[in-house]
């Protein structure tokens, strides 16, 4: 069954044309990659999807509902997470409190906010520990959890994930894409924006290929690993990205 559905969706940032007529899908259940360089869009799409830029043009379908001109807080009201490059996570709040804004849209559920909040610390034992801490004391591959598990507080059933290992060291990498893996198994779907190429097509079941706004390539991950303009573009061997 198809979860999410973009159809022609154009985006601006004033004239500039950020996506001319993207298109694809995610399927209930998948791992989905967007793929590209710096400018080709990706972050641009998962905004346009989760209403923190206005599309211009085209239609984004959450489970069967046009969500495409809802603000923000009303589309991770239908059940769509979005966890953003940077992390931005709440410097002078500490843990706890940062997953507390998560669950805001429930907060008259307090019994089941605390249930969630003690969820995510079992699947990110190392928040459970930091729960008092500052979140801006964090490091890097912590905050990435952080901003991760307070995505989750809400149970989204898909979860949209911009560059998540973007800046973080290669154990920790690792240990934020099993977490992913983990999500899925409990039954979120999966959208992936990431340039580290290596690593997204083995964890994606399908993929995406962005160049300047346009979508140039899709198909299965393990079959876009293998296609020589995938290849040459972000599997060239380039040892910065071998080490993200």
């Amino acid at each position: 069954m198809t979860l999410l559905q973009v159809s022609d969706l154009h985006s601006r940032y004033g004239q500039v044309e950020a996506l001319s007529g993207i298109s694809f899908e995610v399927g209930d259940g998948e791992i989905v990659a967007l793929l590209g360089s710096n400018g080709a869009g990706k972050t641009t799409t998962l905004r346009t999807i989760t209403g923190l830029h206005r599309a211009r043009s085209g239609r984004v379908e959450f489970d069967g509902r046009d969500i495409t001109r809802l603000d923000a807080h009303k589309v991770v009201a239908a059940g769509l997470g979005h966890v953003p490059e940077g992390r931005r996570v709440f410097p002078a709040l500490n843990v706890a409190e940062n997953l507390l804004l998560g669950g805001y849209l429930r907060r008259r559920d307090r019994s089941a906010v605390a249930a969630r909040r003690e969820e995510v610390y079992e699947m990110f034992p190392r928040l459970g520990e930091r729960r008092g801490q500052l979140a801006g004391l964090l490091s890097g591959g912590e905050q990435q959890m952080l901003a991760i598990g307070r995505a989750l507080m809400l149970r989204p059933r898909l979860l949209a994930l911009d560059e998540p290992t973007m800046g973080l060291a290669p154990q920790m990498a690792q240990q934020v894409l099993r977490v992913i893996r983990e999500i899925r198994g409990q039954g979120a779907t999966i959208l992936i924006v990431e340039q580290n190429a290596h690593q997204t097509l083995r964890l994606a079941d399908r993929a995406y290929v962005l160049e300047t706004g346009r979508i140039v390539l899709s198909g299965p991950a393990s079959e876009l690993a293998q296609d020589d303009r995938v290849k040459a573009a972000y599997l060239g061997g380039d040892p910065a990205i071998e080490a993200q």
